[in-house]
């Protein structure tokens, strides 16, 4: 077969393919399908042709959205790179798939330049590069063959050979995040997303005047998915480059929206601003991390259709979706799988569990990924004969429901996008001041898990050291050579939610020096096409979790923050800079307590409850401001003001009046970008946007 756009232009040329929200400019299928051509021909005088991995590091924008179709048409593999990573993310993502041309835009040259630095790979812009001498800083690559970047649209277009596709040929390369913090590259096939397309028209139902609203990004299959299955279906999407809550509640009325993919903070927050949606809205899918009873109830109470959806990378979305009705009946639930996938709970043995009992969900049908690329080692653990191992824990009940329970690894999923406490533990002991970290998930309102670190000062451990041997005393617990004989020791994971039932987690390496077990499969990381709920038990949770005695010492310890009296005893502004180089925001630690060593348990490894207990009970924010390290991701947007048209107004006085808690202050991370695992979904560059005004729209 052809690229899928060759089909639906020849079928429906006239038909509005997409919408830039920001603005309302249309594209017709023959619109789009010129500047696909274009984009395709200019890719192939750069080489780029049949089986050439074409790595995206941009911002979402009708650009790339052409460039997507524009790989199809080609034969290359789609490698989208979260256009908010740190170069070192980039380097190791552009390391991992073999990606062999990277496209960038102005917005993201510069972490494009420094992340393939040394590689030899060639970088296009799809906006008029910068002067290299001038936009770098100090840290650039110097070598010009490293920091030369070639504008896409100063290329003559080249005739494109025909390229024919089946259903097993590599579409495009996903990252998700395993527990070793290492990305895995996720083989996503024609098979896997035309099979996944089918499954969600039948769940979810096809109009032919559907619009579906884009708002996740562009390299999560949340976002991505949408652009694939509108050229399948023949509907349009009305593409949203820039998440702002109010403005993204009011395209849904003004551009008469059928359908959107959120996590549940973006819907949280869109119904704060508006109160409700639009009644043209008949699909609100809604994944990326588990949503929260009172969500599910405010939607009903609002008549918003939520499909609350559980998915991963893997399955190229979804997995199982609930209706509104099943919704609403249980919220708990993420409903049935969809149609030609099947779901198997098995126990530690691997082996099949009677229906209503829990164990780990295993996934199969033709939506599954065949493996990890280049990674043989992990597509054979993550397998066996039942399929998939998603690494989830649930079950399915009587009705033939699934329910998630927790996660069988120690993975923190902050605002849809999933955090390797790994990761960021071995980052903060990379510096001077940390001795060793341990990373885990705290309940959070807003995001339904931040992240925390528990730190042992380098100094304090040193003194430590120095008083043990002037006393004579053993020491044993803060000796320093403690790290070194649990190396490679693994505790139980948390689960989802603090308050659940332990048997849920199995692997935990957050402390400096413990390489976390790679673990099957993984939860969540699409962010709304693939799904999980929300913020979900955070209420519930926070609230199991922190006593009186908790709650006031978070008090004290914030009142003497407020008062100045609180004093780190580390450099923590140096602390953060130097993680926020290496981390993308969504990862950076939002709760911090130091202490002496880290607990652990008889064999060695660190004991997470106790760490959190002692995160909850003496935990604060940073002494930065949090506004100083932004999360990747939506943030929340301004206030309204207060002039706003009166509509908005009333209808945020319904919702102020409704369901008037705190939101937060918008500190924390959200969609942005390490994804990475599996949840659930081109500005104007010249050359590669808009056939029309051709206008810079790079924001």
């Amino acid at each position: 077969m052809r690229d899928w756009l060759s089909h639906r232009v020849a079928a429906a040329p006239d038909a509005t393919a997409l919408v830039r929200a920001e603005d309302g400019e249309a594209w017709t299928y023959a619109d789009l399908d010129r500047l696909v051509e274009e984009t395709a021909g200019r890719l192939a005088a750069h080489g780029v042709d049949a089986g050439t991995h074409l790595g995206v590091h941009l911002s979402p924008r009708v650009g790339y959205v052409g460039l997507v179709h524009a790989a199809m048409r080609l034969g290359a593999t789609l490698v989208p790179v979260g256009h908010r990573l740190t170069p070192r993310e980039i380097g190791v993502r552009l390391d991992r798939a073999d990606v062999d041309v990277l496209v960038c835009g102005a917005d993201t040259e510069r972490t494009a330049i420094e992340g393939a630095a040394g590689s030899g790979i060639p970088i296009l812009s799809v906006d008029e590069p910068t002067d290299s001498d001038d936009s770098h800083g100090s840290d650039a690559p110097t070598d010009i063959e490293d920091s030369d970047v070639a504008a896409l649209h100063d290329s003559d277009p080249e005739p494109i050979p025909d390229s024919t596709w089946n259903l097993e040929e590599r579409l495009c390369v996903l990252f998700t995040s395993g527990t070793s913090g290492r990305p895995k590259a996720v083989e996503i096939t024609a098979g896997n997303v035309l099979f996944s397309a089918v499954a969600s028209a039948f769940r979810l139902g096809v109009h032919p005047d559907d619009r579906w609203l884009v708002t996740l990004p562009l390299h999560h299959a949340g976002g991505l998915s949408p652009v694939y299955r509108s050229v399948l279906a023949g509907t349009a999407i009305v593409l949203r480059e820039d998440f702002e809550p109010g403005e993204a509640a009011d395209d849904v009325d003004r551009y008469d929206v059928t359908g959107v993919s959120l996590v549940p903070t973006m819907l949280t927050r869109m119904l704060d601003r508006r109160g409700t949606l639009s009644d043209s809205l008949r699909t609100v899918l809604l994944g990326g991390a588990p949503a929260s009873e009172r969500l599910i109830e405010r939607c009903e109470n609002y008549s918003v259709p939520v499909y609350p959806t559980y998915g991963m990378t893997e399955t190229a979305s979804q997995i199982a979706t609930a209706t509104p009705a099943e919704a609403f009946k249980d919220p708990d639930t993420v409903g049935r799988p969809i149609f030609l996938t099947d779901l198997t709970v098995v126990d530690d043995a691997g082996d099949p569990v009677d229906r209503g009992e829990t164990g780990e969900l295993v996934v199969s049908g033709p939506t599954v990924s065949p493996g990890y690329y280049g990674d043989p080692e992990a597509t054979a653990a993550a397998t066996d004969d039942h399929g998939l191992h998603t690494g989830d824990v649930g079950r399915i009940d009587e009705n033939g429901r699934v329910h998630v329970v927790n996660r069988l690894d120690d993975r923190i999923v902050t605002g849809g996008e999933n955090v390797d406490p790994g990761e960021v533990a071995d980052v903060l002991a990379d510096h001077d001041a940390v001795h060793e970290a341990a990373v885990l998930g705290l309940p959070d309102e807003t995001w339904g898990e931040r992240v925390g670190a528990l730190i042992v000062p380098a100094e304090q451990t040193d003194a430590s050291e120095e008083s043990s041997a002037d006393d004579g005393d053993e020491g044993a617990d803060g000796d320093g050579d403690h790290d070194e004989s649990v190396a490679a020791e693994v505790a139980d994971a948390e689960a989802a939610d603090p308050g659940a039932d332990a048997n849920g987690s199995t692997v935990d390496a957050t402390d400096v020096g413990n390489e976390p077990a790679e673990t099957n499969g993984a939860i969540g990381d699409e962010v709304a096409d693939v799904a999980q709920p929300d913020a979900a038990e955070a209420d519930a949770a926070e609230a199991d979790a922190i006593p009186e005695a908790a709650e006031s010492n978070v008090t004290r310890e914030a009142a003497a923050e407020t008062d100045g009296e609180r004093d780190p005893p580390i450099d923590e502004r140096a602390l953060l800079e130097y993680a926020r180089e290496r981390l993308s925001g969504f990862k950076m630690p939002r709760t911090v307590a130091y202490v002496e060593e880290l607990p652990r348990t008889v064999s060695g490894t660190v004991d997470r409850e106790a760490a959190r207990d002692r995160l909850i009970e003496e935990g604060v924010e940073p002494s930065v401001p949090s506004v100083e390290f932004d999360r990747a991701g939506f943030e929340p947007a301004d206030p309204e003001p207060a002039d706003r048209e009166e509509s908005g107004a009333a209808d945020r006085e319904g919702s102020e009046s409704n369901d008037g808690e705190e939101r937060g202050d918008g500190s924390e991370a959200a969609i942005e970008d390490g994804t990475e695992n599996g949840t659930n979904g081109i500005g104007t560059g010249a050359g590669v946007d808009e056939p029309t005004d051709g206008t810079d729209d790079d924001r």
